[in-house]
């Protein structure tokens, strides 16, 4: 037994010297081989992005379809190898993964069968092999494929304690380039449209702003109001949402670092929320995108004399376009089309409410989900007769009240002054109730959606006036719209309060604004008060024989990402068109975010030096 037990021993103990070897010398080398596969799938699923579009995208001869096939073909192999490889040599790493990647692999490792099995003449099973050897199956399984691999490079380069604004600039650029590239293909055009057309159009649709130099409705094919969609979708729930959507879902993990930044982004309460929220968020958007679809699609059906399937775009389209507060439209006219302008106004009325959905941010809609839950809780526990938990104080927080509030005196305040400004000039001739949804549907349009009902060239310079105040205003933090915020106006306004009563702290609904939060919102007043002025120094400076008010007017709805326009977007030069796609880029950005991504932060020293007063009047 004694003998036993010591063969044993030095059995384990080989075994430990056997392992200590292996993590000393095969581990590191295996690292290594893992990152250089990670980079060639990620190289690889650029590049099958890029071969995808060229061969869907463009009119190819046949000798440049069978090079691009050869391609994806070799592509294909490079995948199917690394799915081996992790199979093989990563086992802990796969046993740890999420269902849905399982499903990715395993559709892509399938796809070797073609390569090994020659289609047969007389199949057993006639469905599953026209499934299997169908290009448009497999490109598709490698579409998504490497579109998560992208999401996974991308998490894993982010997440290198990268500043986050110099992270959400750079997404947003890399969109706005390859969007550009995008819709210059000829099988989304019906006519051909220049480099910088093209780019600001991506830069419009990804910053959700709504300026056109084209008219989209006769220039684009369904493919590219697709393209021009997915930038809108893109920009306004931002990419870094779909990144990290993709990244969780897929390899079920995201640094830290990532999942910090991402917490901020969607607001949630703490990381391990996150996963949660972001599944709100997007099954919120989704839901109310379809829904919206379809009650424009009930609105419109038989009154454009269009066929079912242009009517569903169109309704698709709006929907989209008007949640994320874009304002593209893809018919003659846009909203101001003579149809729609004449109907019984229920679009305006459906297209008014997602644009309100769309502008009220983010962080509200999780406040209100948490009410909503808390509610729900309270009702069923007195159905029940359950003992009472512990509930928070304040079920809406501060950031939801003051942007509920606000958001409906903007409403009745600008929708009233509308009606007395427009009575009798652009809706004259309309009735009553016309007028009163017009009214409306136009005091949400500045704030951000950029849509058009009535002719802007037509309106008094008071209601134009009114407009720009309404685009600088904007709508609520993290969400769709733009401007300075409603958050922002509000917490100057309450600070103003506070300074005229002489009060030492701000406060609102019973409780103090933190210091922080004012000093942010001066700073963010102050920051567009100067991009405006040094913005429209330049376009009037490079556009002297155009409108003074026009060009204004242009400027405030590309630095506010509004869209709204005085007709003289595609009378723009090359450099105009430039300078605004820089100011829709700030606008969507924030130009504090930009700054703060530039300027390195300075850690408290602890050392306060003496206070000193400025005499200020």
């Amino acid at each position: 037994m004694k003998t036993l037990l010591n063969r044993l021993k030095r059995a384990i103990q080989t075994r430990r010297f056997e392992f200590q070897r292996y993590k000393t010398h095969v581990a590191p080398i295996l690292s290594r081989v893992t990152l250089g596969v990670n980079t060639l799938v990620f190289l690889g699923s650029i590049a099958t992005l890029v071969s995808l579009a060229v061969l869907s995208g463009y009119e190819n001869t046949d000798t440049s379809k069978a090079l691009l096939r050869t391609i994806l073909l070799s592509l294909r192999v490079l995948f199917i190898i690394a799915i081996a490889y992790n199979v093989v040599f990563n086992t802990s790493m796969m046993k740890r993964r999420k269902p849905l990647r399982w499903v990715i692999d395993t559709l892509m490792f399938l796809t070797v069968l073609p390569l090994i099995y020659p289609h047969p003449q007389h199949p057993w099973m006639p469905w599953l092999e026209h499934i299997l050897y169908n290009n448009h199956v497999i490109y598709t399984v490698m579409l998504v494929y490497a579109v998560i691999s992208v999401s996974k490079g991308i998490s894993y380069i982010t997440g290198r304690h990268t500043n986050p604004s110099v992270i959400l600039g750079s997404s947003f650029l890399a969109l706005i380039i390859i969007g550009s590239l995008l819709l210059m293909m000829p099988r989304c055009l019906n006519t051909s449209i220049s480099y910088s057309d093209a780019l600001f159009l991506s830069t419009s649709a990804v910053c959700i702003t709504g300026l056109t130099p084209v008219d989209i409705s006769t220039t684009f094919t369904p493919t590219g109001l697709l393209i021009l969609g997915l930038l809108v979708q893109a920009g306004g729930l931002g990419v870094l949402t779909f990144t990290s959507f993709f990244t969780l879902f897929y390899s079920g993990n995201i640094s830290i670092h990532d999942q910090m930044m991402m917490r901020d982004v969607v607001s949630a309460n703490n990381v391990n929320s996150l996963v949660p929220t972001l599944l709100y968020i997007l099954g919120f958007t989704l839901v109310i995108e379809i829904l919206g679809a379809v009650a424009l699609f009930a609105c419109v059906h038989n009154t454009l004399g269009m066929s079912i399937g242009d009517e569903l775009i169109f309704s698709a389209f709006h929907a989209l376009t008007a949640f994320c507060n874009a304002g593209f439209s893809n018919i003659e006219g846009g909203m101001a089309n003579p149809a729609l302008l004449h109907s019984n106004q229920m679009v305006y009325i459906v297209a008014s409410l997602l644009i309100l959905a769309g502008g009220i941010g983010f962080p509200i809609l999780v406040n209100l989900k948490e009410v909503i839950w808390s509610y729900g809780r309270r009702w069923w526990r007195r159905a029940t007769r359950q003992r009472r938990l512990h509930e928070p104080v304040h079920l809406y927080d501060l950031n939801t009240r003051l942007v509920l509030v606000w958001t409906l005196v903007l409403v009745v305040v600008s929708s009233g002054l509308f009606m007395v400004f427009e009575y009798n000039n652009t809706m004259a001739g309309m009735t009553l109730w016309e007028k009163i949804v017009q009214s409306v549907f136009n005091s949400f349009v500045p704030r951000s959606s950029g849509f058009a009902s009535l002719p802007m060239d037509r309106m008094m310079n008071i209601t134009l006036l009114m407009m720009v105040v309404l685009m600088w205003i904007g709508g609520a933090s993290q969400s769709t719209a733009g401007g300075v915020k409603i958050n922002t106006l509000a917490t100057v306004s309450i600070n103003l309060r506070s300074i005229l009563r002489g009060s030492s702290d701000v406060n609102a609904f019973h409780r103090r604004v933190s210091i922080n939060s004012v000093r942010r919102a001066n700073a963010v007043i102050t920051l567009s008060i100067i991009s405006f002025t040094l913005y429209s120094f330049v376009i009037l400076w490079l556009e002297p024989a155009l409108s003074v008010k026009s060009l204004l007017y242009e400027t405030a709805s590309a630095l506010f990402t509004v869209g709204s326009s005085l007709g003289i977007t595609s009378s723009l030069s090359v450099g105009s068109k430039l300078v605004l796609c820089s100011a829709m880029f700030v606008g969507r950005l924030g130009v504090l975010s930009l700054l703060s991504g530039f300027v390195e932060r300075k850690r408290p020293s602890g050392v306060h030096y003496p206070t000193g007063n400025i005499i200020i009047n």
